[in-house]
């Protein structure tokens, strides 16, 4: 009951977050700088344009009225209306979801896959040749940049060894999970060096305590010691941070979405931005922020089954 009654408080605490996120998102079509609706027909529209679209996107209401507007029709899966695209705003976004979200669970599977063996490798070896060479490795991955190692995977892959495709999402299935690999190396790969330096630091705290001794003074095996004992309980500073960035993970696809043209929900962001779509921005822009409060709302329940001791 206690872990029920900690997910249950956890969802009415992040019910004031949703409601910032969603006014915040409504909030941005008045906050833009000069008009939207002249910036969305351009210069050359007449007053008669100019009032007809800010009729249709009813911005010539007052502001309450548009608030209480917006809630209503988000609560209806109403989101309005592409201008560009003449399509509605929630079916090209649920259009364009599952590739960002596959994209992202990818890249953040591949990142824990190599994060945790590493730190857990790094921590146990303190200071030696593995933990210093993979703290450089890290280093190494925290200081590349998506849009530098995205063209070098293309190029050497893609280009010069022919193993994968250049661009695209593939056409379902098999072709499908090979157009992922690059893209979600690119995105995992400096996730997993902010992970490995975190479950590194996590494990030290852990392997340095009395519990661990005890262990190992009971003749238990290392691997059980370190794999059952000391990581299970290092998990929750790391599962923390894979929380957050997951969600930035979803914010910083753009470039990775833009430089593989991966069919995603940053790389249809970017083109609404370019187009000055701001239904679409703003459709866009509370999808994300809603998966990422989400994800953090997960990432709480998670703890009680990571660590007994949340539990009590």
């Amino acid at each position: 009951m206690s872990s029920l009654r900690r997910i249950l408080t956890r969802v009415v605490i992040t019910l004031p977050v949703i409601w910032l996120v969603v006014t915040v998102v409504f909030l941005l079509i008045h906050i833009v700088p000069g008009d939207p609706i002249v910036q969305m027909l351009g210069d050359g529209a007449t007053a008669t344009d100019i009032a007809a679209l800010r009729h249709s996107y009813g911005l010539d209401q007052p502001l309450l009225t548009q608030y209480i507007h917006y809630w209503a029709g988000l609560l209806h899966g109403n989101l309005g209306q592409s201008l560009r695209l003449h399509d509605s705003v929630l079916h090209l976004i649920l259009q364009r979801y599952p590739y960002t979200l596959a994209l992202t669970v990818a890249a953040t599977i591949l990142g824990a896959l190599l994060a945790i063996p590493a730190g857990v490798a790094s921590a146990r070896r303190q200071n030696r040749l593995t933990d210093r060479t993979l703290g450089v490795v890290s280093l190494f991955g925290l200081s590349f940049p998506n849009f530098a190692l995205g063209p070098i995977l293309i190029v050497l892959f893609a280009i010069s060894l022919g193993w994968m495709p250049v661009s695209g999402a593939g056409t379902g299935g098999v072709s499908f999970l090979v157009h992922l690999i690059l893209p979600a190396v690119t995105l995992g790969l400096g996730m997993a060096a902010i992970l490995t330096r975190m479950v590194r630091t996590s494990m030290l705290e852990e392997l340095s305590q009395d519990y661990i001794r005890t262990a190992r003074a009971k003749g238990l095996p290392e691997r059980t010691v370190v794999y059952r004992h000391a990581l299970r309980n290092a998990l929750n500073p790391v599962l923390t941070v894979l929380g957050l960035q997951f969600g930035s993970l979803l914010s910083g696809a753009i470039v990775t979405e833009t430089i593989f043209s991966w069919p995603g929900l940053g790389r249809l962001t970017l083109s609404a931005i370019s187009n000055r779509d701001y239904a679409l921005v703003q459709g866009c822009i509370l999808a994300i922020g809603l998966t990422y409060v989400a994800v953090n709302l997960f990432t709480d329940s998670l703890y009680a089954l990571a660590d007994p001791r949340m539990r009590r």
